[in-house]
């Protein structure tokens, strides 16, 4: 009989490991990281666990239980059978998120035993950086026009996010939430709770952050993290709306300023968000990857 595979709650202790296996068996994928799976299980309790040269992350969706795809320079079939065969007395066996290339092998070493879905609303939107930091060409043209105009009309200046500004960027969370009072919803608190969390641990979780300041406020700040290859993964973007050009001033100077190492920058999905789709839409991506859900028949 195989050895049990023992899976623990994701703790800062765990980040070393996660983001080597990550980094040896890079994807573009936003989940394909450490923070975005430690900052949300206050909301999807995740966990992981070591073996056959790989890790594994499984959590919670209420009741539901999901797996990721295997991730590291192990033996990637083994560590799925071993998944496989200690989950057979489960309900249902359900992957989450799988990319094409997992989705092929998963069918070429198991055909006909799992349903596949392509999930539209949890696509990841990916950009080249150097549109992002050009913003060049005619289909960007709107979002140049509202960054000069936010330059001609604020005394403003970026900053890299740390130690001397988190605390201005929580205040900024705080009014941010007030704003929004009158539509307050659990979804929203949610959010606000696991990016509050992720500016008190920031100098822990190995991200990159960067901080837009306007007359001498903070009016937007963004926080992401690497994907382990040529891609970073924008985690959080706030800006205060009723300022024109905030939002994309923010994404552009953060990218100009903290990602160009990166060739991609993946700005997550838009879980099915009419109002984020078009937004992220609007930048025209240059990859829209797609992802499925998988559950074993």
């Amino acid at each position: 009989m195989q050895e049990r595979i023992r899976y623990h709650k994701i703790n800062l202790e765990d980040r070393e490991l996660m983001m080597t296996m990550y980094a040896q068996d890079p994807r573009r994928t936003c989940e394909h990281c450490f923070a975005n799976n430690y900052l949300w299980q206050s909301v999807y309790p995740a966990e992981m666990a070591e073996f056959d040269g790989c890790i594994s992350v499984r959590f919670y969706d209420g009741a539901d239980l999901y797996y990721d795809f295997p991730s590291g320079p192990g033996d990637k079939q083994q560590a799925l059978e071993r998944i496989l065969e200690w989950t057979k007395r489960q309900d249902a066996l359900r992957f989450y998120g799988l990319l094409r290339d997992e989705v092929e092998l998963l069918e070429k070493w198991h055909p006909g035993e799992f349903i596949i879905t392509p999930e539209r609303d949890i696509y990841d939107y990916i950009y080249e950086t150097e549109r992002l930091t050009t913003l060049a060409g005619k289909k960007l043209h709107g979002k140049r026009g509202h960054i000069h105009r936010f330059e001609e009309n604020h005394d403003w200046r970026y900053e890299s996010l740390g130690p001397d500004n988190w605390q201005a960027c929580l205040q900024m969370n705080q009014i941010w939430k007030r704003k929004r009072a009158d539509k307050w919803d659990p979804d929203m608190e949610e959010e606000f709770q696991v990016v509050n969390q992720a500016l008190q641990h920031y100098d822990k979780l190995g991200m990159v952050g960067g901080v837009l300041w306007a007359d001498r406020e903070v009016v937007a700040f963004t926080m992401g993290e690497s994907l382990g290859g040529d891609t970073l993964a924008v985690h959080f973007e706030k800006a205060f709306p009723e300022i024109q050009g905030a939002y994309p001033m923010i994404n552009q100077q953060f990218v100009k300023h903290e990602c160009q190492q990166y060739r991609y920058i993946n700005r997550e999905d838009d879980a099915g968000a009419e109002g984020l789709r078009k937004a992220k839409m609007s930048y025209v991506p240059d990859i829209l990857l797609e992802k499925y859900m998988v559950v074993r028949k």
